[in-house]
């Protein structure tokens, strides 16, 4: 049974940082294309990011620049690190390998 466990998500001031975890089980994350979406209340769920299992990752517009996504073949996890972050990124974000998709942890961007 492949699980997604997003951790990470806090509250933090506009212009912060915060770096979000995926963990996998049930899943070789590196065999995988992994992704980040992300949906802020009453909104569609929106794609952020992905890396593919050769590692070349890909940004949404509205991300590039401020987001990386990575992975830690070792620990099974994949990350997502968020800097100069803005109020209209507040959302839950999820993790997902477009089969599974985890819980979702709660990024707050407020001053």
């Amino acid at each position: 049974q492949v699980q997604l466990v997003e951790s990470g998500g806090d509250l933090v001031q506009p212009g912060g940082s915060l770096k979000l975890s995926c963990a996998g089980s049930g899943i070789i994350v590196k065999t995988h294309a992994m992704g980040w979406y992300r949906q802020a209340p009453g909104k569609q769920r929106e794609w952020v990011a992905r890396i593919r299992t050769d590692a070349d990752t890909g940004y949404a517009d509205a991300v590039k620049g401020r987001f990386t996504i990575s992975r830690d073949d070792a620990k099974n996890t994949v990350y997502l690190e968020m800097n100069s972050l803005k109020p209209e990124d507040t959302a839950v974000y999820y993790c997902t390998n477009w089969g599974a998709w985890g819980q979702g942890t709660q990024v707050t961007v407020s001053s």
